[in-house]
Order: C-alpha cells, then structure tokens, then sequence
C-alpha cells in the first residue's frame, strides 16, 4: 500500500507536465494520481492513463489534507504564470512538492525551495541553493557559492559559475555561460548560447550570436 502523504497531482497537462510525471514514477518515492487544468484549458479527461479534473474541482476531489501538488507549467511571461499558478494552488491549501533526481550530482546542505525540480545530469556544487518554484533541465554546471532565485526556468546544459546570483522570475536558455561573481538582475531572458561578463539590470534581453549558413551547399563541400 502506498503511503498517502506521497500522493500527488500536477498541475498542467501538456509536454511539461508530461515529463514532471515521468520523473515522479520512475524515480521519487511520489505516486502521482492525477492531473488537473483550469477547466476553459481541457482538452482531454485524461493524460498518461491517469484522470485530469477541472481545477475548480480538485480541492473536493483530491483535497489538500491527503495529496500535495507540483505545479508544472512552463517560463511563459518569463515564470509568471507559473508562480500565479502556485499561489492558486497554495490557496486552496495544498502543499508543493520539489524533486531532485538522483542521477543528479549534489552535496550535503544544498537548500532548495518548494515546487522546484532539478533533471538529471545537473552538477550542482557546495554551497550553492535554489529558490522556490524553479525548474533546471538537464544538464547544467551550476558553480559553488551560486544562488539560483525563485520563480527562475534554467534550460541545458547553461554554465553557471561559481558565486553567481541569479535573480527571480528570470530565463537562462541553453548553453548559456555565465562569469563568476555576475549577478543576474531580476526578470531577466539569458538567450541560448548568450556569454554574461558582467552583472545585469532587471528586465534586461541578452541575445546569443546566430550562426548563419555558408553561401556553399553542402553537396559542394569537398572536405568535411
């Protein structure tokens, strides 16, 4: 019999959610029984053979004394919707829940906040700590002394130096570095392949170079 206080619901239904109930199978000790959605967002009544139930009615099919949540919604509005949607569900009384894979690398004493999840494959040196409501794909080196904020979204496989602070509500996309000691305003959108040498103002956009094509075909290239 499973134990009751690791039951679980997710919010969201689509590719994100998806995944978050991938890794709670198959590598938590969670059993997730359900998916819910704000009603005029249904789609479907069901997602990965499990039931999607209308937000508005979670609380009196699932209530919050007997399952705990995990908000899994994208960095749309750069996480906005996303901490909206957890204060939602805090509201109706439920708890978050956070997740660290274990194929992940970490040290003792590592702080991270609730409705966070960190992917397999993240070095995650000592002394560092994560914020609440924050999700970190696969793959990324985030340095010693760093502080990730809350409400932040980090894509792959991002270099993250050490005693970096990242600020809340930000973006860091995908291969990404950041310098040491920068510290990253908050709201900011870390482009994919974007090089930070120096701290950031809130607000601020930061555009990696685009690779454009050779004028040279690739059925004329000699040697490659």
């Amino acid at each position: 019999m499973s134990d009751q206080r690791n039951k679980v619901i997710i919010f969201g239904a689509g590719q994100i959610a998806e995944v978050i109930h991938f890794y709670l199978k198959h590598d938590s000790p969670y059993e997730v029984c359900a998916f819910t959605v704000d009603s005029q967002y249904m789609k479907e009544t069901s997602c990965r053979d499990l039931p999607v139930i209308p937000f508005e009615d979670v609380a009196r099919e699932y209530p919050p004394q007997e399952y705990q949540i995990f908000v899994a919604v994208s960095f749309r509005k750069v996480n906005q919707l996303r901490a909206e949607k957890l204060l939602e569900c805090k509201r109706k009384g439920y708890t978050p829940v956070s997740y660290i894979s274990s194929k992940a690398s970490t040290w003792p004493g590592l702080s991270l906040g609730e409705n966070s999840f960190v992917m397999e494959n993240n070095v995650i040196q000592p002394y560092a700590s994560i914020g609440s409501n924050t999700i970190i794909w696969s793959g990324n080196h985030i340095g010693h002394h760093s502080r990730i904020g809350d409400n932040c979204f980090i894509a792959s496989h991002a270099v993250i130096s050490g005693a970096v602070c990242v600020g809340d509500y930000s973006f860091i996309g995908v291969n990404a570095t950041i310098r040491d000691n920068v510290k990253i305003g908050k709201s900011c959108v870390i482009g994919a392949g974007a090089l930070i040498l120096e701290d950031t103002k809130d607000f601020e956009v930061y555009v990696g170079a685009r690779t454009t094509p050779s004028r040279v075909p690739s059925n004329r290239i000699r040697n490659i």
